[in-house]
Order: C-alpha cells, then structure tokens, then sequence
C-alpha cells in the first residue's frame, strides 16, 4: 500500500511545525541578522515569512533547535529586535523562530507590518512634531548601516555579489 505523501512529511513532537503553530505566519521578505547567544555565531539570513509569535528564516546553515537567538529584523527604515528560541531547523533550507522577550521600543515596528501584511490600514501617522528624527535632524549612522545592509542583501539576491562576499560585507557594516 502507497502512503500518502502528507504522512512522509517531517514530524517533530508528534505534529509538523504547520500544525503545531498557534498563529498566522504571513510571505514577508526583509534581511535579518541572528545571533546564537550560546556559542556567539552570527548569521545574515533571509525573513522569508513573519508573524506576531515568530518567523522563518531562509538560510543553508541554520542554527540547531532550542538554540537561544537575538534577532533583528530591517525592513525599509525600520527595524524589530526579539530574543527567540529555534523550534524548526531544516539544513540547507532554513529554521523557524518563536519569539520569546519582543524589545518593548520594537513591538510597534512588529504590529505596523503584521497590519500591513493582513491588508489593514496603517497606524496613523505622526505628525513631524511626534515623530523621533525630526526632518532637519541627521540621522543616525546606524539608519545607513541598515540601509547599506539591505543594499547588500539586494546586490546577492540580483547575484551581483556572492552570498560569501555580501555576509562579509554586512559583517563588516553591523559588526
């Protein structure tokens, strides 16, 4: 008797990582740097999808499940910072993260794309008055870095560069 392809899939814990996710994860794309707090390793990896509990990130060499990770997330101008735990690694595929302490002056920047992702109107916005830099202020060197990041990861993806040369690079930049 054939099996079906669906009981081939990969379990863990008795259930696959689609049905053991308690919320809606929506297709995100930006570039995020992750930190396995252990052992100190860095990784400049891919958001391939987001949700208000957690990510995936796309990566050939991810970290191992349970290890303990700082995350950041730029998107744009804007950045989101979380400590997670990874709960999915698939070698030369990518892991899933769950968030477990979201930095409090960052969950803002998380609920604005999940709005957005869900096709709801955006938080209103602030006037120049509410807003943190005011329009003729400089900005700070690390809205650059940021933007230099993202600038990387676009010359990789249009292949520009190599995966090698443009994680050295974004080390170089972040580190």
């Amino acid at each position: 008797m054939r099996k079906n392809w669906q009981s081939n899939k990969k379990q863990t814990a008795g259930a696959t990582a689609e049905e053991r996710r308690a919320a809606e994860r929506y297709p995100f794309s930006a570039s995020a740097e992750l930190v396995h707090l252990e052992v100190n390793a860095r990784l400049n990896v891919r958001v391939s999808d987001l949700g208000p509990r957690g990510c995936y990130l796309d990566t050939i060499n991810p970290f191992p499940v349970g290890a303990n990770v700082k995350i950041r997330i730029v998107k744009g101008n804007l950045s989101f910072a979380a400590q997670g735990r990874v709960l999915y690694s698939a070698p030369g595929m990518g892991m899933g993260v769950e968030f477990t302490a979201i930095e409090p002056d960052r969950s803002h920047v998380l609920e604005e794309w999940l709005r957005e992702l869900r096709g709801e109107s955006p938080s209103p916005v602030k006037g120049p008055e509410e807003s943190a830099v005011k329009p003729n202020e400089p900005r700070s060197g690390s809205d650059s870095k940021y933007v230099l990041n993202e600038l990387i990861g676009l010359l990789i993806r249009k292949r520009v560069l190599t995966e090698s040369e443009g994680h050295m690079l974004s080390k170089r930049l972040l580190g």
